[in-house]
C-alpha cells in the first residue's frame, strides 16, 4: 500500500513537472525554428512539435544584433536598474525590519499595522499618483523613476521582519555587553544570521523589477534607455509578428533568472522556511 501511495505521489509530481517545463521546453526549441516551421506541426503527434526540423541561429542573431532594437543594451539597461534596486530594498528594509522586530520605541504596533495596510492597496491604484509625483520631481525618463519608488518593499519588511524576530534577545545582549553599537551588532551579528532570508528577498526584488513592464513603459521615453520585457514588446510590433525572433528574445531574458535561481535556490528554500511564510 505505501509503495503504490509513493508511486502515485511521484508520479503526480512528475506529471506536474512536466506540464510546467513543457511551454518552457517548446520556447526554447521554437526560439531554433524558421517562421516557417514554427506552427507547421503543431496539430500532429510527431516529435517535430518539439524538436526543429530546420535548426537555424538566425533568430538569435537577428535579436542580438538588431541596429533598431539593441538586445544586449536592453539587458543592460535591466541588469543596472534591477540591480541597483535589489541593493537598496536590501539595505533600506533590513535595517526597517531590524527595527520593528527588536527595537522599542513610541507607537510601534499601530506604525507596523500602517506598513501591512499598504500590502491589500493594488500597485494600479497608485500608478497614476506615483506618475505625477516622478513629473512633478522631474524624474520621467530616468533611471530615478524606475529605482528610487521601488527602494521600499512592504512585504520585505515583513519577511525580514518575521526572521529578525526569531534571532535570540540574548545574543544582541551578549554583542551590547562586548561593546558593540547598535550599528555594529546589526551589520555584524543579525545581517550575517540572516543571508537565507536575504537572499530570498533579493531574489524576489530581482525577478519584480527584471520582469516589470507596466512602470518602465509609462515613466522611460528613450527607446535606448528600456528595459528588457518592454523592449521585447517593442521587438514584436516594430519587426512585425516574428514569433520565432519573439522567442528567442524571451530565451535570453530567462536565462540570467534561470541561473541566478539554480545556484541560489539553496538559500532561497531556506529562506522561505525560517521566516515563518510556509504555504
Amino acid at each position: 500500500m505505501k509503495l503504490t501511495l509513493r508511486t502515485l505521489k511521484y508520479t503526480l509530481m512528475l506529471l506536474l513537472a512536466a506540464a510546467s517545463l513543457l511551454p518552457i521546453i517548446w520556447m526554447v526549441f521554437g526560439s531554433f525554428r524558421p517562421y516557417q516551421e514554427l506552427f507547421k506541426y503543431s496539430s500532429s503527434l510527431s516529435p517535430h512539435i518539439l524538436i526543429p526540423v530546420e535548426f537555424t541561429w538566425k533568430n538569435y542573431q537577428n535579436v542580438i544584433f538588431s541596429t533598431r532594437n539593441p538586445f544586449l543594451r536592453f539587458i543592460g539597461n535591466t541588469l543596472w536598474v534591477a540591480g541597483a534596486v535589489t541593493a537598496a530594498v536590501l539595505l533600506i528594509n533590513s535595517m526597517a525590519a531590524f527595527a520593528f522586530a527588536k527595537l522599542r520605541f513610541r507607537w510601534k504596533p499601530a506604525l507596523f499595522a500602517l506598513f501591512m495596510s499598504a500590502m491589500i492597496i493594488p500597485g494600479e491604484v497608485t500608478l497614476v499618483p506615483n506618475y505625477l509625483l516622478m513629473h512633478d520631481l522631474g524624474w520621467l525618463n530616468s533611471y530615478k523613476a524606475l529605482i528610487i519608488p521601488s527602494m521600499l518593499s512592504v512585504f520585505g519588511i515583513f519577511m525580514l521582519r518575521q526572521f529578525f524576530a526569531e534571532i535570540p534577545d540574548e545574543l544582541l545582549e551578549a554583542a551590547r555587553m562586548d561593546g558593540a553599537s547598535l550599528p555594529r551588532t546589526f551589520l555584524s551579528v543579525v545581517l550575517p544570521a540572516a543571508v537565507p532570508a536575504l537572499i530570498t528577498l533579493g531574489l524576489m526584488t530581482f525577478l519584480g523589477n527584471w520582469d516589470s513592464y507596466l512602470w518602465p513603459l509609462i515613466v522611460i521615453n528613450d527607446h535606448k534607455m528600456q528595459m528588457i520585457q518592454v523592449a521585447i514588446a517593442a521587438f514584436s510590433s516594430t519587426e512585425g509578428t516574428d514569433w520565432s525572433r519573439i522567442l528567442a528574445a524571451n530565451t535570453i531574458s530567462t536565462v540570467p533568472i534561470l541561473l541566478l535561481f539554480l545556484f541560489l535556490q539553496r538559500y532561497y528554500i531556506q529562506g522561505i522556511t525560517m521566516s515563518g511564510i510556509k504555504g
